[in-house]
C-alpha cells in the first residue's frame, strides 16, 4: 500500500494525503477524516525518512514587516504569531526598510520557502498590483485597507483611517481648537497618512477652517525622531498652533519632547494627540490622547480570514475593525470655542 493507493481509495489527491500525514492544517475536516479512515483500514505506515524530508521543506506563514520603528506593528506582530501558532501554523518574520519593495520580498520568500500565506505589515500601495496573484498563495494586508486594489488573493484588515482622523479632529474642534498642525507620513507612499489627512480636511471644510497644508502638514518617518523634527518644523512655520495631531503615537511622543525642549508645555501651551493606542501612551506624562487600533482583534480577524483562504480557497475579504478615541491628558480645552 502506497500513498497513491491511499489517495485513490480516499478519493483525494496525493498532495492532500501528504498534508494529512504531515499534520498540515491546510486540509478540510471532511478530507482529513476520510483519509485517516483509509489509513487506519489498511494500517498504513508512511516512510519516515520521506516524511522527515517533507517536513523540512514545509513552511508556515510569512510575515513581512515594513520598518523597524513602528511599535503598533510590534504589538500586532505578537498577536499574529500567537494566533497562527494556535491554528497550527509556524510563522516566519522578515523585516525590511520603509523604502523597500515588500512584494518583491514576498516573491523571493515564496520561491525559497513556499509559505502557505503571506501577511504584510506596512505597505506602499503602488507595489500591490495584480501581479501579486503570481505568488500563488493567499495574502493579507494588515492595518491598511486593500479593498480598492481588487486583487483576488489579497485580503485586508484595518480601521477606517479617514473616519478615525475625522473623529479626532472633531474632538479637538469641540474643545475650542482652530489652529492645527499635523505630523504624518509621506503622502505619496503612505496610504494611511493620506486617508487620515483627508479625514482631517473634511472636518476643516465643514467647520470653515483654513488649513494651509504646505506649512501645517509636515511629512516625516514614523519614528520618534520624525515626530521631533516634524514638531520643530511646525513651530518654525506656524508658531500660532494650539493643537498638533500626529498620525502615530511614536511621532506624538517625539513631538512632545520637541515642545518641551523649546520651553513649551503640553497641554497648557500646545495640545498633542496621536494615533495607534500603544500601551506606552498610557504611561506617558501627560497620558496621550489617541485613536486606539485594537491589535488583538485585528490579528484575530486577520489570521482567521487568511487561514480560511488557505484551507478553503475562500475569496478575499476586506474588513474594518472599530477604533476607539481614548481621551488622555495631552489635550486641553481652550477658550476660543465658537458658539
Amino acid at each position: 500500500m502506497t500513498i497513491k493507493d491511499i489517495a485513490k481509495e480516499a478519493g483525494y489527491g496525493v498532495g492532500t494525503v501528504s498534508r494529512v500525514l504531515n499534520n498540515n492544517p491546510n486540509v478540510s475536516p471532511q478530507a482529513r477524516q476520510r483519509i485517516l479512515e483509509v489509513i487506519e483500514k489498511y494500517h498504513f505506515q508512511p516512510n519516515t525518512n520521506a516524511r522527515r524530508l517533507k517536513q523540512q521543506t514545509a513552511q508556515g506563514i510569512a510575515m513581512i514587516v515594513k520598518g523597524t520603528h513602528n511599535m503598533l506593528f510590534a504589538q500586532v506582530l505578537v498577536e499574529l504569531q500567537a494566533q497562527c501558532n494556535a491554528a497550527g501554523y509556524s510563522s516566519m518574520v522578515y523585516y525590511i526598510d520603509e523604502t523597500d519593495n515588500e512584494v518583491e520580498q514576498a516573491a523571493r520568500i515564496c520561491a525559497e520557502h513556499k509559505p502557505y500565506g503571506v501577511i504584510f505589515l506596512g505597505s506602499h500601495r503602488e507595489h500591490f498590483t495584480h501581479e501579486l496573484t503570481q505568488l500563488g498563495v493567499p495574502c493579507l494586508l494588515m492595518t491598511n485597507s486593500a479593498a480598492d486594489c481588487a486583487i483576488e488573493n489579497l485580503s485586508s484588515v484595518s480601521v477606517d483611517d479617514m473616519s478615525a482622523a475625522a473623529r479626532m479632529t472633531d474632538h479637538l474642534c469641540a474643545l475650542g481648537h482652530r489652529d492645527f498642525g499635523i505630523i504624518g507620513g509621506f503622502l505619496d507612499t503612505s496610504q494611511p497618512s493620506a486617508a487620515r489627512l483627508s479625514g482631517c480636511l473634511s472636518v476643516f471644510s465643514r467647520m470653515g477652517l483654513a488649513f494651509e497644508a504646505s506649512s501645517r502638514y509636515v511629512a516625516a518617518r514614523y519614528t520618534l525622531e520624525g515626530g521631533y523634527r516634524g514638531m520643530e518644523r511646525l513651530l518654525e512655520q506656524c508658531p500660532d498652533v494650539t493643537a498638533v495631531f500626529a498620525f502615530s503615537d511614536i511621532m506624538a511622543i517625539g513631538a512632545i519632547r520637541a515642545l518641551r525642549d523649546h520651553g513649551l508645555r503640553v497641554p497648557q501651551d500646545v495640545s498633542v494627540c496621536g494615533f495607534d493606542g500603544l500601551e506606552l501612551a498610557d504611561y506617558l506624562i501627560p497620558r496621550l490622547t489617541t485613536i486606539r487600533q485594537p491589535a488583538q482583534k485585528m490579528a484575530e480577524r486577520g489570521v482567521s480570514i487568511l487561514i480560511r483562504c488557505i484551507r478553503e480557497g475562500a475569496e478575499a475579504v476586506h474588513e474594518l475593525i472599530p477604533y476607539q478615541l481614548v481621551e488622555g491628558e495631552s489635550v486641553l480645552t481652550i477658550n476660543n470655542k465658537e458658539e
